[in-house]
């Protein structure tokens, strides 16, 4: 009987143990290597918020390097370094509870800066900082994939696969695109025409359900830094410069992806998000300006080839701007009289633009677009063909919310994860 008791309370104890490692986030199966390509210090500040959190999770992954690829605005390597410092401060007490964080000086060794702007037509440029680690990163003799997770734009990853494609197997790629796709869609258009197998989730609209709503007066929406992050720390001070400390995070979802849930199978339930096999990716061509009556989907690529003159600039030139949802966007002179440019709109809307140009017969001109709610909706006859690894949002009507597709795939494990992270805040309250 005694030794039935025994064995009763060591599986008891096992239990316990088991449970209080799922609390503080330590339920991860494996040690998953992982990658962070991030736009820190660009145009939103939610990636400082992401990068908080990734540092006091630090111990659950195998970080082989953190990539700055700010192709928009002016974040760089040094932003990364400069939240270390301030982990750096907190680290102490987060040790602690649990030793096998990563040390400010380890987290350091790994930062990397990679493009600081947006690929040319081509989609690709000169190698960086980041595209080479994510090379060397992804060569290294290790049975497990490296997990590229991408918070901006995907420029250093089709600068590697450029130059270095025989490191396509290695690779899986989880990307927060939407508006990140439209910073990027050169880069984005010479993956999907040149490396279609590659093992890719495209998430351009589910990591929307992670984001808080400020007009929701819970623990876990409005009220979660008042009540949680208030207090804990300089990483809980540093966190109420973003969004006054209300929880955005919309790159977060690719690492909660690593968290909890099979990465393996992104048709499986996973705290970031469950995704759609595509077989396909919507790309449509106009070679005019176009109407009311032209209408794409959204998250799409368009790809605008007009004509015009020869022999007024040289091949490749940038020579004319589109216009179009407030930002302008770069186009080039492709030869044989045709210029083009390309966009992918972030969100359903009619959307007029108009092209300036020094060069007469392209100055001036006007359109409107339609951009549909349904991606990716049905294909078109310049859509790009990938391959059997290639992922994006649900598309059941039942998993939107509004406009946005896929978002309670996300939505509904907000809870369990801002409890679990509540957790490793509380070991910085004294």
């Amino acid at each position: 009987m005694k030794t039935k008791i025994s064995t009763f309370l060591s599986l008891l104890a096992l239990c316990g143990s088991f449970l209080s490692m799922m609390s503080a986030g330590a339920a991860v199966p494996e040690r998953h290597r992982i990658l962070i390509s991030t736009d820190i210090g660009g145009t939103d500040a939610d990636d400082n918020q992401s990068m908080a959190h990734l540092m006091m999770y630090s111990d659950c992954f195998d970080i082989e390097a953190l990539v700055s690829t700010p192709t928009f605005g002016d974040g760089s390597k040094s932003e990364i370094l400069r939240m270390i410092d301030i982990y750096e401060k907190d680290y102490p007490l987060l040790h602690a509870h649990a030793p096998a964080l990563l040390t400010p000086d380890s987290l350091r060794s790994l930062c990397r800066q990679g493009a600081d702007s947006a690929a040319p037509w081509q989609g690709f440029s000169q190698p960086t900082e980041g595209s080479r680690a994510i090379v060397e990163c992804a060569r290294r003799v290790d049975d497990r994939p490296l997990y590229v997770l991408v918070w901006g734009a995907l420029e250093d990853v089709a600068q590697a696969l450029h130059d270095a494609p025989d490191i396509l197997p290695a690779l899986r790629v989880y990307w927060i695109g939407g508006p990140n796709k439209k910073w990027g869609a050169n880069a984005y258009a010479y993956i999907a025409e040149n490396f279609p197998d590659l093992w890719m989730i495209e998430n351009n609209a589910s990591y929307r359900g992670f984001i808080s709503d400020n007009k929701v007066t819970t623990h876990f929406q409005n009220r979660y830094y008042d009540e949680v992050i208030s207090g804990a720390g300089y990483l809980g001070a540093d966190f109420k410069s973003y969004y006054d400390g209300n929880v955005k995070m919309g790159d977060s979802p690719s690492l909660f992806y690593m968290m909890h849930g099979d990465p393996a199978d992104p048709e499986s339930e996973s705290w970031g998000g469950r995704f759609d096999k595509m077989h396909f990716s919507p790309r449509t061509v106009f070679n005019r300006v176009t109407t009311s009556a032209d209408t794409v989907a959204v998250y799409s690529v368009i790809e605008f080839r007009l004509q015009g003159p020869e022999g007024i600039v040289s091949e490749g030139s940038p020579c004319f701007t589109l216009h179009i949802d407030r930002q302008d966007w770069e186009g080039v002179y492709a030869g044989g009289g045709e210029y083009v440019v390309r966009y992918a709109p972030k969100a359903p809307a009619v959307l007029d633009y108009k092209i300036s140009s020094a060069i007469g017969e392209l100055d001036g001109l006007e359109g409107t677009i339609v951009v549909d709610t349904l991606w990716p909706g049905t294909i078109t006859a310049d859509s790009y063909k990938v391959g059997s690894n290639w992922w994006t949002d649900c598309s059941d009507p039942r998993l939107f919310k509004g406009n946005w597709q896929g978002y309670r795939t996300t939505d509904k494990w907000r809870d369990a994860i801002l409890a679990d992270w509540e957790t490793r805040w509380n070991w910085l309250k004294k």
